[in-house]
Order: structure tokens, then sequence, then C-alpha cells
């Protein structure tokens, strides 16, 4: 009978051997034909879905799957399944544990170099990825393509279930827990689930305090990313987001969504004890107080 270690070491040992599998299936040399495009910028694979150009078949033939949302490479230690074999090299360092990319700044472990490396930006501030539409700039390409998709509108990803269109993958795979009330994410420290890893990451700075994010203006520190872009408008005085209905401008898109019930009149936020309706979560969060008899 194996110890407990001893499996876990052969676990990571034969998971490590898919891994150099589907790498080996993957790294077959092109023949000249399909590697020639690369010098000439030709792309003469066209996608029916979309138009989007490639200069060989087999990149069209993957990117088809964000349209059909096919995932035939599957995980064999949980049955995850993914559109590329890539994404499932990867995903199979979550069962092994292995992080072997430690950030020297703070000592956080990464499983894989580039993710180091853009983590690495949250402590340097360097966003070297431009939006050639608005100037905003990014950390990492990926984000950058993401965005992207905000001036085109271009939505790739179709819930089967409501036909919602959506931006991104991950933001699918989340969509569609909505409907099904799956919150595979708990925090270990409370109990609380989430639909999400990125609300649980957000969710635990709650418990630790942690605030990885600084602006280097004045050192104030926040724990989202999405704060401390904000806050730096406080310096720049940037105010991007403008009411189509009075022109009145604002530093971010919830303070906008908030000013537009002014206009709309929307109160989205019911009192579940007396049906009184409000426009801002916060007065209802006021209001409660009237039946609980709670002093803040």
């Amino acid at each position: 009978m194996l110890s407990e270690d001893s499996l876990q070491t052969l676990k990571v040992h034969r998971l490590r051997h898919i891994g150099k599998l589907i790498r080996k299936c993957i790294s077959e040399k092109p023949s000249k034909t399909t590697h020639m495009p690369t010098h000439t910028g030709e792309k003469p694979c066209c996608c029916k879905e979309c138009g989007k150009r490639f200069s060989d078949a087999s990149n069209l033939t993957t990117h088809m799957r964000t349209h059909s949302g096919e995932k035939p490479y599957c995980c064999l230690e949980c049955g995850k399944r993914f559109s590329y074999s890539s994404t499932l090299t990867k995903h199979m360092q979550t069962h092994t544990g292995e992080k072997t990319c430690c950030c020297q700044k703070c000592g956080k472990r990464f499983s894989q170099t580039n993710h180091l490396r853009t983590h690495m930006r949250t402590h340097s501030g360097e966003k070297p990825y431009c939006c050639q539409e608005c100037g905003k700039k990014f950390s990492d390409s990926s984000t950058l393509t993401k965005h992207m998709r905000t001036h085109t509108g271009e939505k790739p990803y179709c819930c089967q279930k409501c036909g919602k269109n959506i931006y991104y993958s991950s933001d699918l795979t989340t969509h569609i827990r909505t409907h099904t009330g799956e919150r595979p994410y708990c925090c270990q420290e409370c109990g609380k689930r989430f639909s999400d890893s990125r609300t649980l990451t957000k969710h635990i700075r709650t418990h630790t305090g942690e605030k990885p994010y600084c602006c280097q203006e004045c050192g104030k520190t926040f724990s989202q990313s999405s704060s401390l872009t904000t806050h730096i408008r406080t310096h720049t005085g940037e105010k991007p987001y403008c009411c189509q209905e009075c022109g009145k401008r604002f530093s971010d898109s919830s303070t906008l969504t908030k000013h537009m019930r002014t206009h709309s009149g929307e109160k989205p936020f019911c009192c579940q004890k007396c049906g009184k309706k409000f426009s801002r979560s916060s007065n209802l969060t006021t209001h409660m107080r009237t039946h609980t008899g709670e002093k803040p």
C-alpha cells in the first residue's frame, strides 16, 4: 500500500507524462506551404462566421471553436474540457499544485513564467499594451484583446440557454451558472460561495486586508485593480464616462449607472419587508434599519 505522499508523487508524475504527450503531438514541424505565409503575411483562410483571416487551416480550425463552443481536449483528472491543448496543459498544473515561479517582491508563486511576468507588472505599474482606438494601456496582451471587443462590439460567445452573446469565454462560463445556480468557489474563511474564482479572490482580501495595487502618485493601496484605475483619475481629472441624456461626465462606470437612474426613474433595489423600492443599494441598506432598529 502506497503512502499518501507516494500517491501524490505518482499523480504528479503521471500528469507530467500526459502533458509531454500533448506537447509532442502539437510540436510537429509545419510544411513549407503552411510555414511560408508567416513571412509573406498572406492569410488565405477565412472564417465564414466573422470574416477573420488566418495564415493556415489549422489556426482557422482552432478559431472556429470560439463560435461552435467545441472543447475536444478533456482533463482526465476532473473531466473539465478545453478548446485548446495548450490550455489543457496549463490546467493540469492546477492538479499537480506545482508552482515553480516565485515573485521576488511579494513571494507569490505561479505555475507559469508568463503569469509571473504579468503579475510583476502589478508592482511596477508597467502597461506595455496600448489600445489604438482609445489609448488605454494594459499589462498583458490578452486583456487588450478582450478590451478591443468593447470597441468592435464583437461578442463571439453565445449562451445556449438564453441566447445572450458575451465578450469572453470565462464570462460565458460564469453566466451559465446564473442558470444552474452553481457556485463552486468557496471561501475557506467564512464559507461564502461564489460562481467565479475572480470574485472569490477579491472577497478573500476582505479577510486578509491585502491591498496589492499601489498608486504611484500618492502611495495609496487598493485591493482591486479597478479601484486603483478609478482612483488615478482623481489625480488626472479624467472623466471618460458620459451621460447621453445630459452630458454630465464621470470617472467610473458605476457612478454613471447610478446617475442614469435619475433620468430613467429606475429603482432596482426592493425592500423584502415592505416592498419599497430604491435607486441605490446604499439607500436600501439605510432603509432596512427602520425595520431592524439597528443603529449605524
